[in-house]
Parts: structure tokens; sequence; C-alpha cells
């Protein structure tokens, strides 16, 4: 599946069905960066769970929503609701994990 870079516009349409995985992020944040590759990985190995990015910088109500204080912070969502949470850099094992959890 592809990345979707979310805005005010589209992000409920593409968060709120199935499992979805959000990355709240910003260029200037280095572990941002980092974990852009493993998530790029982990939309072609789960392609069953759309992956969803977030400038925190631009979409400043998205994360007001859901309360993110850190980034990034990667939000496990189950039909639009919040049902994992991640904070900081994580390996992609680790992140396909807390998916599974919820599959």
């Amino acid at each position: 599946m592809t990345i979707i870079h979310a805005t005010q516009d589209n992000f409920t349409e593409n968060a709120t069905k199935g499992l979805v995985l959000v990355d709240f992020w910003a260029p200037w944040c280095g572990p941002c960066k980092m974990i852009a590759p493993v998530l790029d990985e982990l939309a072609s190995d789960v392609p069953d769970v759309q992956i969803v990015k977030v400038d925190i910088d631009e979409q400043q109500k998205i994360a007001a929503q859901f309360g993110i204080m850190s980034i990034p912070t990667l939000l496990v969502l189950k039909d639009g609701q919040p049902v994992d949470q991640m904070v900081g850099y994580q390996p992609k094992e680790a992140i396909l994990d807390r998916i599974n959890q919820h599959r």
C-alpha cells in the first residue's frame, strides 16, 4: 500500500477504516527521518494496513485531536479508534508486533 500524507481534509477518509498506522512527524525531527525507511518497508510488508503520515507543523489540529506531545509518535487506529501508541524511534519488528496484536 502507498503511504498517505494526511491533511485535515483527507485524514478522516484515510484513517477510519480497518487497521491504520499513523506517523506523527516533522521534517526537522532526526528520529522521524530514521523511521521513514522503516515505514516504507512496512507499507510493502503489510499491505492490509494503511500507513498515514501527519506533519505536525502543517496539521496541528490532527496532532491536537490525538494529544500528540512528542515525535515521532506512531498511533495504531482500528476503525478510527486509537488502540496502541509508540513514542520515539521503533525498529520494524517492534512495530510489526504491535500491529499484529490488533489484527
